[in-house]
């Protein structure tokens, strides 16, 4: 063969990767505005609680109306729910029947953090201070002196629910995690990484004035208490009555002088959950019933009320069947999922933990993963190829940036999503979400050009005619 037919045969067999913005700039700018909704959601949505809250707004002002099991829906109709407050569940109704199939797009919104203990206050030489129970997968040394707020809930029992943020405005206090110096460091400094600071020494600093009397013990504890008591009428009982988070103070800025990234806490998974209910609030007459699920406890295994793994949202479905007098099991069978969590980033001061050819990389676009798991693919469902085939070609049918790996050396780690408690239900489940650096810290960084192709992959299969 000659050398112009063997240039021939490379660009039509071989596939190389290509950064979408390299070749179109365009792309970018919409994927600025797209962000800026997204940065907004990060900055008020930092507890799955708050996120629930601004996601219930952005539904009723999209026109959803809450689900009632008693009614009867149309084609076109949009309605929600919250589960307890912690999940969103939304929907529209689509043209053809549901034992056609549901599209399903799930991603969750707890994140990684540190909760409080059930009695966490408690004063130490002339320091009042708050006892963590780190939640999910964090690198606990990351943690460490960096400003921190204080979100969450009290419940009293006469069914009052005070919120308490603090931290977030320019005006507020924030608190802190205290850290050896270096010259006093050394027997520190023989510890394993993992126990730099250990989880019992994740005490977070929140005051350090006493009150007046010197006959008092806790002079400093009860000053804070009083405090606190005057800003939001509680006692320390109410500790044991609540769910407080602490979680890294500040805002979504924008990283690198080009602003592509985007810097901040909480994008796993709520740089999924943000294009995911933007993707199900702009679709308005799809073929299929779609419904998208924003969902608690990913990060601990989902378990609980509000985890994938109960039926709150396989009961939904099968609520809506019944109102239709279709059959759930033929529903399932037909349904597609894609269940949308982010995936390790390739990077290139740490390559050694990946494989490049496998990767998946900020900027190339949405990312696939036929499988997570970890080694020999234990815990994950593995989707069909079908699958696979079927969603990757709606993204090549509407000019959408996409790519497909691991999560990085097979023998090293590796992480599962929802996706198999999905999937167990009989539903075809892909997984897909946006590439993530640093993930898990308290500053994730993610790309815009992945979220905005994210959002129209969810948006294409949403609006599949087939």
């Amino acid at each position: 063969m000659s050398e112009k037919n063997m240039e021939t045969l490379s660009k039509e067999l071989l596939f190389k990767p290509e950064y979408p913005t390299d070749k179109n700039k365009a792309l970018l700018e919409e994927a600025n505005a797209f962000c800026e909704g997204y940065k907004k959601f990060l900055d008020n949505g930092k507890t799955e609680r708050e996120v629930a809250e601004i996601s219930e707004k952005m539904l009723i002002e999209a026109g959803y109306q809450l689900f009632d099991d008693a009614a009867t829906y149309k084609p076109g109709d949009k309605i929600y729910f919250i589960n307890r407050a912690k999940c969103v569940v939304a929907a529209t109704i689509g043209s053809e029947s549901m034992e056609k199939g549901f599209r399903l797009n799930i991603a969750h919104i707890d994140v990684p953090r540190l909760d409080l203990k059930p009695n966490p206050l408690y004063e130490q030489d002339h320091f009042s201070l708050l006892k963590t129970h780190y939640y999910g997968g964090i690198r606990k040394y990351q943690w460490g002196t960096m400003p921190l707020a204080i979100h969450g809930v009290f419940c009293k029992p006469n069914g009052e629910t005070i919120k308490v943020c603090i931290g977030e405005d320019e005006s507020d206090p924030v608190f802190c995690i205290t850290d050896l110096l270096p010259h006093l460091g050394a027997e520190q400094n023989e510890r394993k990484l993992s126990e730099g600071i250990k989880g019992e020494e994740l005490n977070v600093v929140i005051g350090s004035e006493c009150v007046t009397d010197e006959s008092v013990k806790e002079g400093v504890k009860l000053n804070t208490m009083i405090l606190l008591n005057q800003k939001y009428g509680i006692v320390e009982r109410d500790f044991n009555r609540a769910e407080i988070e602490i979680v890294p103070a500040g805002k979504a800025r924008d990283v690198g002088f080009d602003r592509a990234l985007i810097g901040a806490y909480g994008q796993d998974d709520r740089v999924e959950a943000y294009p995911a209910l933007m993707a199900e609030i702009a679709c308005k007459n799809p073929t299929f019933t779609t419904v998208c699920v924003l969902t608690d406890k990913e990060e601990i295994g989902s378990e609980g009320v509000t985890g994938m793994q109960s039926d709150y949202a396989f009961h939904f479905l099968q609520q809506l069947c019944r109102m239709q007098g279709a059959d759930y099991i033929r529903a399932c069978q037909a349904s597609k999922c894609l269940s949308a969590d982010v995936t390790a980033a390739y990077d290139p001061t740490w390559n050694s933990a990946f494989e490049a050819a496998n990767a998946t990389y900020a900027g190339r676009g949405v990312a696939f993963a036929k499988y997570t798991g970890s080694r020999g693919k234990g815990g994950t469902s593995d989707a069909c190829a079908e699958l696979v085939a079927y969603v990757t070609g709606l993204c090549d049918e509407a000019d959408i940036a996409w790519q497909i790996g691991e999560m990085g050396r097979i023998d090293l780690g590796g992480g599962g999503t929802i996706a198999m408690y999905v999937a167990n239900r009989g539903i075809d489940t892909l997984d897909i979400g946006v590439p993530v650096l640093s993930m898990h810290s308290p500053f994730e960084l993610t790309h815009k050009i992945d979220i905005l192709m994210l959002y129209k992959t969810l948006s294409a299969f949403n609006n599949a005619k087939a």
